[in-house]
């Protein structure tokens, strides 16, 4: 069994512990989350995925089992073709390969959590759009988030094989993260529609048992011996399809900052992993942050033009830490504005 197999197992096994004990321990009551409660989850969340950065820069050498010069080369080659070593030893060039793969995390991290905002925005109106009982929003959103893993872990090592196969596909991702990116720079503000209405909602009613009651708190239950789904199962399945259409964006756009499927993998759980306390967190404050969304339209439109860019910005002197930076200031800037400027109440 090789190394990366067992690296796999190890992480996914921590990863679904960590869920378990969520789903099991902590959250065996169905209850309103409350402000502190997401707070205090936020804060482990976020704690797990900043304190990873730390297992990669000192480890990440051994997830592809590299021992000699030659192995290393050869990661470098599949997975980060970009990187110029400063040194010539074994020991120093490993050094910085493990540096630039804790970066490359924590940018794709950071990236992942920005866009997962706009996730936000299209989850609560789903919960809303069905009318879903605050206290079932926490077993929904765990579900929404096992789900997107699963889905994630397969997008992505997919994603993979097929840029090493066609390198060309890295241009038809950053001219659709461009495009995406300048869509919602440009667009107007629309009324969101209402869920219930949607094809996949209507397709999957006509072919299932569907009752309009939420009061069993689960997504199914059997009555006389017929099986018979809930709304919850409804929402759980838009959840996970808004999901698979958000991937669209975010995956791409961490092929820009790392080829590596486990790199790209970590920062994509860790930062789906915070989203369920991000939303509770952020629900009722989301609005206020007005300039969020065109700091979400300048990421995409940057991490599109960095993968268009990409054979250029190694002779331009571009450095792995300059995606952070540039990140994390449209982050800390989009914030600050929505601060600074906050959106005028509607006069009556």
């Amino acid at each position: 069994m090789s190394i990366e197999i067992i690296s796999m197992a190890v992480f996914l096994t921590f990863i679904v512990g960590v869920l378990m004990i969520d789903l099991v321990f902590v959250g065996r009551k169905v209850h309103i989350i409350s402000a502190k409660e997401a707070i205090a989850w936020s804060v482990v969340w976020i704690s797990l995925g900043l304190s990873f950065y730390f297992v990669l820069f000192y480890f990440v050498h051994l997830l592809h089992g590299i021992t000699t010069l030659e192995e290393l080369r050869e990661i470098c080659r599949l997975y980060n073709p970009y990187i110029e070593f400063k040194t010539n030893t074994f020991d120093q060039m490993l050094a910085e390969y493990r540096k630039a793969q804790a970066i490359n995390y924590l940018s794709g991290y950071f990236i992942e959590k920005t866009l997962s905002i706009d996730n936000i925005f299209v989850m609560m109106m789903i919960l809303t759009g069905f009318s879903v009982p605050q206290k079932d929003y926490k077993l929904i959103l765990f579900w929404g988030i096992f789900g997107a893993i699963v889905l994630r872990f397969a997008f992505i090592f997919a994603g993979v094989a097929i840029i090493h196969r066609f390198e060309w596909v890295l241009f038809v991702f950053g001219g659709f993260l461009l495009y995406q990116g300048i869509k919602i720079l440009f667009e107007k503000n629309k009324k969101p529609k209402n869920p219930k209405d949607s094809k996949l909602v209507k397709w999957v009613s006509r072919h299932i048992n569907v009752t309009t009651e939420y009061g069993h708190d689960s997504f199914w239950f059997r009555e006389k011996g017929k099986l018979v789904f809930t709304p919850l199962f409804l929402v759980l399945i838009m959840i996970e399809f808004s999901d698979l259409i958000f991937a669209f964006d975010s995956i791409p756009a961490i092929f820009a900052v790392s080829r590596d499927p486990y790199i790209v993998f970590f920062s994509n759980v860790f930062a789906i992993l915070g989203l369920r306390a991000l939303f509770f967190l952020l629900a009722n404050l989301i609005n206020k942050f007005r300039f969020l969304k065109p700091g979400v339209a300048l990421l995409l439109v940057f991490v599109g033009a960095k993968l268009l860019f990409h054979k250029n910005l190694r002779d331009w002197g571009f450095q792995p830490e300059y995606s952070l930076y540039f990140i994390g200031a449209v982050l800390v800037i989009s914030i600050l504005l929505s601060v600074l400027f906050p959106k005028k109440e509607a006069s009556n």
